[in-house]
């Protein structure tokens, strides 16, 4: 079930779930939760998506069980002028499937930059190798998402 903002979601989820971050690309799903306050975002993993969707429900659905989890919150991939692409189309028909598999309420965040600058943040201040950054920005994106989202509620909770 889509919400139109992040506070109607984190209404409509139980008390004490948390919050999961998705950076969805072509290739891979980068994954960050939330601690049960909703004040900050974690890095978990990179799921790679193969050609079948069913091995990625499978492990969100251990995922959502281990760690409470009552939301989703997907970075929606938004050009720099505001429009839509295909990029953005696929991000939201992929988001749709991942909440109607299981069974878990969803709302988009601009993701606009964030892919940008966890790269710019792991060459820069981490000195990361060209590898190693391949193996975290999927996750680190999704944190940075989260946290953004996380932020713009201003620590209501």
């Amino acid at each position: 079930m889509l919400h139109s903002s992040l506070q109607s979601l984190i209404d409509s989820m139980p008390r004490g779930s948390r919050l999961v971050g998705l950076d969805i690309g072509d290739k891979t799903v980068g994954v960050a939760i939330s601690d049960p306050l909703f004040m900050v975002a974690s890095p978990m993993k990179t799921i790679n998506r193969g050609k079948k969707l069913a091995p990625v429900i499978e492990e969100f659905k251990t995922l959502i069980k281990s760690e409470e989890v009552g939301g989703l919150v997907a970075g929606l991939p938004v050009s720099m002028d505001g429009t839509e692409g295909p990029r953005a189309q696929a991000t939201r028909d992929l988001t749709r499937e991942f909440s109607d598999r299981l069974g878990l309420p969803y709302a988009f965040w601009d993701e606009r930059l964030s892919t940008s600058a966890i790269e710019r943040f792991l060459v820069n201040e981490a000195d990361m190798t060209r590898k190693r950054r391949k193996d975290v920005v999927d996750k680190m994106a999704a944190s940075y998402i989260l946290q953004g989202a996380l932020d713009s509620l201003g620590g209501r909770f």
